[in-house]
Parts: structure tokens; C-alpha cells; sequence
């Protein structure tokens, strides 16, 4: 069923056993999970089905950290969310993310990889991927084009991705939520806070407002939000009614730790056999699966450095590659602001490097790029700013910040490449000056990939965390969360996958 909460009058109260806040990747997951069963369930979505200005001006915000993208371009505020600018990059984290390394300060998920494989298989169908298999070798019988470099793998390995189409979640599963007799999707029903009762242990219900001041309470007996990391904590930290820090907060956690991957080129390579390049060749919307080169786990422990990869991608025909930050021009971000359905990702197309065969054995000049984690960091954080939105809810301020350790576990993966590229006689390896300098700034080019993770983080201990191991927010028995800001740590995967399987296990543990 669906409704269109325009249309409701001032102080109708909805009811219902599960709602669910936000219908992105996370949020439709979940509620496709429980379609068919007894359990009655309201599924709240602050916009429409097509983007509109109003709803995505609610997620502009103040940026007082590193640079950052304009915090209204990063998340689409429709049914579907975010999927709607998804590039469809999918790989599980590595089982070395999910364990407590004593070499990155604030480590450890309170789960295993082995403990979320199952749900890493089951979210394979709803993002339409191929099988649950990420091994190098598995997609080498797939492609006799494909072969791994002669690497020595005690230093360096394959970690493999595979592409989505990319999957639309509002266009793939709206007719099914639409129809379904036991779920109830509500459009343009923009939550402005959770309601907590009387000892502030429990959820009663949330509050929806409209822009003309009309509100809607809606009640349930479980509460999951599944906003974008940044919206879930904005609301956790503005229903501050009865717990004077925000909801989740007694001991200062919501909204720390936030962290990105850090995406952008670092060095460039010249190959003697590029036609070898294949098993890692990437072009968007046609590739099913690509290689990138990683430190393996004993090489991570013993260097002390973080989870990240290195893509080797064919150089632009004229300069260096440049980092998001540096490439996009206003025009770019207003077509993020805009872009409905798969407007954007036909313009992406145009602009993404693509592997062209000729390409690859004509030009020996390759772009190393990185995908690496980010360093835990309770001062890189979100915070609520003094103004407000249109709504009456404050914007949010976000203070992103890196570390040390960031920058060396970068220089450490790139010059480990150059070694090994050299000692193979296969290519040489120049880095960026920047990379190279002991220095501890960074150069403003350096950019994430639009990828919020931490924030509500994943810990078992309350003073360390906002939510246990089955996402329930500490203090509070009714209150779950669900998307990347869950996570303790990044590994150096693409965030949609890994929320998406969080999201079937939450669903199997409410079942319960």
C-alpha cells in the first residue's frame, strides 16, 4: 500500500508493529524482508519518487572540517535514496576488518566475516550480482583473457569486486512494496524526532512533519531508522526531549568516528606488458567483476598500516588523473543535486576512464588509484549545527578529520607496488610528491567516495559505541539502526553491499 503523507490531515497517528525510517538500500531491504508476513509494517520516506528541491535542500549542512563534497549532493532525498547515484561497486569487507587490530586504535567489529556471510549471499539476488564468490581465480575461468600478475602474494594479493547493473532500489522494488498487503509505504513523511517515554528507555513513537507545520505521529513496537548515516545521527542528536545530549548519547558516542574511503589518484605506473592488464580492467556498465592489489594481512600487521586497495586504471589521454574534489565542477554537483533515476549515471558514463582493449595494448601509462579505509577517529565527527532547516530540524556540522596513520598506510601500500612492479621488471612506479613528504597535511585534493560510514558505530561496550551487535541502540529496547553508519571500521569495500546483508541480518533478528 501507499500513501501519500501530503494528504493526511494535522495529528493523524499511524500505528503499526515494525516502521522503518527511510526507504534507501537499507530501508527497502528490510522491508522487502517482511513482505507477506504478519507483522504490519510502516515504511516512512521523507521525499517522493522523483527528487524534488525542497526535500534535498533538508540535507544541506555546514562543513567546518577538511573540505568536503556539498553535504545536499552526497545522499538523494527520494524513494530508493542514494541508490539513485550509486556506481554499483560491490565487495564483501575482509575478514581482517571485523577483527581488533592492535595496530588501529579503536578496531574490532563484535561480529565475523564468517558470522555475515550467509546474508552477504542472500543480498547477492537484491542488488543483482552474479555468485557469492570473490576469489581471483573463480573469475579467471570465467574470462581466459583474464591473469594475475606474477606478484610475489606473501606481499601483495588480489581482492576482487563486482558490478551491480547498478541496481535502482526505488525502481526495482516499488511495485512489490506498493502491492504488498502488510506493508504501508508512506511518501514525503520527513521524520523530525523520536519520541522516547517517560524514563527515556524505550521508543513510543515519531514524529512527521510537513513544510506547512500539518504533523502525523506514527507508533509501533519496534523502531528501526534507516536514514543516511549523517540523518541518523542528526535525529539520534535533535530528539533531545528527555535525554538532554540526543538519543543514544549518555556517553558521547553519536556522531564520532566518522570515517571515508579515501578515493583519488597517488601515483602512476608504466607498464612493459599492458595487454596484461586485463584481470583488472574496469568499464562501467559492462564489466561483471575486476581485480585491484592489496597487502595482505601479514604484511598489514607487520608494516602497521590500514586495509586498502590500489586500482590500476589507463591513464587520461592528456594530463595527470584527477581526484573527485579536483574534477568536479559546479555543474557536476548540480547534477547530483538533480539527477533523478538514471539520468546521472548516463552522464557518469561519459566521463568514467573505461578499459578500451586498444587502449590497453597501445598505451603503457596507467593512474594507480586508492581505495583505502580511514584511521577510527572520535574527532572526525557530526555534530548539529545552530541553523535550521526548513522543518525546524538543525542542519548538520561535520568535522572530517585524518590521521597519521591515514596518510603512512598510503605511502606504505604504493611504494610496496613500486617495489614489486620493479623487482618483476613489469613497470615502474612514480607517487605523487605530496604522498612521498613526511609531512602530516594534506593536499586539498584529497577526496572520499561519497561513502559516510562510523558515526553510530558497531561496539558492545556503550562508552565505545552507539549500537550493540544486533543494532539495537544501547539504552534503548526498541531502537534500531541500519546503513553504513553502523560500521566500526570501513575495510576498503564499497559501503552497499555490507549495509545491504546488515540489513537481512536485522531483519532476521526482529523476526525473532
Amino acid at each position: 500500500m501507499h500513501t501519500d503523507a501530503l494528504s493526511l490531515p494535522d495529528g493523524t497517528q499511524l500505528d503499526g508493529d515494525l516502521c522503518i525510517v527511510g526507504a534507501g538500500a537499507a530501508g527497502i531491504a528490510l522491508a522487502m524482508e517482511f513482505v507477506g508476513t504478519a507483522t504490519r509494517v510502516l515504511l516512512l520516506e521523507g521525499g517522493g519518487f522523483d527528487l524534488e528541491g525542497p526535500m534535498q535542500a533538508l540535507y544541506r549542512g555546514e562543513v567546518v572540517g577538511r573540505p568536503y563534497y556539498p553535504l545536499d549532493a552526497t545522499r538523494l532525498h527520494y524513494f530508493g535514496g542514494t541508490t539513485g547515484h550509486w556506481g554499483g561497486f560491490c565487495a564483501p569487507l575482509d575478514p581482517i576488518d571485523f577483527t581488533t587490530r592492535a595496530w588501529v586504535p579503536h578496531s574490532g567489529w563484535p561480529i565475523t566475516r564468517a558470522q555475515l556471510d550467509p546474508f552477504y549471499a542472500r543480498a547477492h539476488p537484491l542488488l543483482d550480482l552474479g555468485p557469492f564468490d570473490y576469489r581471483s581465480a573463480f573469475w579467471e575461468q570465467q574470462d581466459p583473457r583474464r591473469e594475475r600478475l606474477p606478484l610475489d602474494r606473501t606481499v601483495l594479493e588480489e581482492k576482487v569486486w563486482q558490478f551491480s547493473a547498478p541496481t535502482r532500489f526505488g525502481s526495482k522494488f516499488r511495485r512489490a512494496l506498493v502491492d504488498a498487503p502488510n506493508v504501508h509505504l508512506y511518501t514525503h513523511a520527513n521524520v523530525v524526532s523520536v519520541v522516547a517515554n517517560e524514563s527515556a528507555r524505550a521508543i513510543d513513537a515519531v514524529q512527521v512533519r510537513q513544510f506547512d507545520g500539518r504533523t502525523l505521529r506514527v507508533r509501533a513496537t519496534q523502531f528501526v531508522l534507516a536514514c543516511s548515516t549523517m540523518q541518523n545521527v542528526r535525529l539520534l542528536l535533535a530528539s533531545n526531549d528527555l535525554a538532554t545530549t540526543g538519543l543514544g548519547n549518555a556517553h558521547d558516542q553519536v556522531g564520532r568516528y566518522f570515517a571515508e574511503h579515501l578515493e583519488m589518484p597517488a601515483g602512476t605506473a608504466v607498464l612493459t606488458r599492458p595487454q596484461s592488464m586485463q584481470h583488472y580492467a574496469y568499464d562501467f556498465g559492462v564489466t561483471k567483476a575486476r581485480a585491484e592489489l592489496r597487502l595482505t594481512d601479514a604484511q598489514q600487521q607487520a608494516r602497521g598500516v590500514l586495509n586498502a586497495t590500489v586500482a590500476v586504471e589507463p591513464a587520461p589521454e592528456s594530463g595527470e588523473a584527477r581526484s573527485t574534489f579536483e574534477a568536479e565542477s559546479p555543474e557536476d554537483v548540480e547534477l547530483y543535486r538533480r539527477a533523478t533515476k538514471d539520468s546521472l549515471t548516463a552522464d557518469m558514463k561519459s566521463t568514467e576512464q573505461v578499459y578500451d582493449a586498444e587502449r590497453v595494448r597501445a598505451k603503457p601509462f596507467f593512474t594507480l588509484m586508492t581505495r583505502q579505509e580511514q584511521a577510527p577517529n572520535p574527532n572526525s565527527r557530526i555534530t548539529l549545527s545552530s541553523e535550521r532547516d526548513a522543518l525546524g530540524v538543525p542542519r548538520v556540522r561535520f568535522d572530517w578529520q585524518l590521521t597519521a596513520l591515514d596518510k603512512h598506510s598510503m605511502r606504505t601500500l604504493y611504494s610496496s607496488v613500486g617495489r614489486e612492479f620493479g623487482r618483476l621488471g613489469i613497470g615502474r612506479v612514480q607517487l605523487r610528491d605530496w604522498l612521498l613528504s613526511d609531512d602530516l597535511t594534506w593536499p586539498s585534493l584529497v577526496s572520499g567516495g561519497w561513502h559516510d560510514t562510523g558515526a553510530t558505530r558497531m561496539h558492545q561496550d556503550p562508552k565505545q559505541g552507539v549500537v550493540d551487535a544486533d543494532c539495537r541502540v544501547h539504552g534503548l529496547g526498541n531502537l534500531y539502526l541500519a546503513g553504513a553508519g553502523v560500521f566500526p571500521t570501513a575495510g576498503s569495500a564499497n559501503p552497499t553491499l555490507t549495509l545491504v546483508a546488515l540489513a537481512l541480518r536485522l531483519a532476521d533478528r526482529l523476526k525473532g
